[in-house]
């Protein structure tokens, strides 16, 4: 296989991945599937800075707002001043929060054991998938 096939088949894996994890939201009746990736980090049970979620999951700074404002709106998380900030916060569930949080991850968080089992080397699959987004991150910097 030369490196053109090599990266379209990449890619298309890739956005196959995403609508998978799309799909269940949209199964779930989720209005975003952004809203699926702010729970899934969310409920590592820490708190992350709005900044940090939108960095870590690609969601758009706009798009994140309206969702964590709806969230606590519905009183599904907690928004924490963090000192030395003026305008950034923590953001971490509420009780509720993690209940609605579990029921909606639960049978997705199943689903993934059941894959995650298979997989004959995780961490060497992260590495290598880690060692390559960081090149292309390189070639994407350079283009700006």
């Amino acid at each position: 296989m030369d490196e053109r096939v090599f990266f379209y088949r990449l890619g298309r894996l890739i956005y196959a991945i995403d609508g998978a994890y799309e799909a269940y939201g949209k199964n779930c009746k989720l209005g975003s599937p952004n809203l699926l990736w702010i729970l899934y980090a969310l409920n590592d049970g820490k708190r992350h800075s709005q900044k940090q979620i939108c960095d870590d999951w690609d969601i758009p700074r706009s798009t994140a707002n309206t969702i964590i404002k709806d969230l606590e709106s519905k009183n599904y998380i907690a928004l924490i001043k963090i000192k030395g900030e003026r305008r950034e916060l923590l953001v971490s569930l509420t009780e509720s929060g993690k209940k609605y949080a579990d029921a909606i991850l639960s049978d997705l968080y199943r689903r993934e054991r059941e894959i995650y089992a298979e997989i004959e080397s995780p961490e060497a699959l992260l590495d290598t998938l880690q060692n390559l987004a960081a090149k292309l991150q390189k070639i994407a910097a350079k283009g700006e």
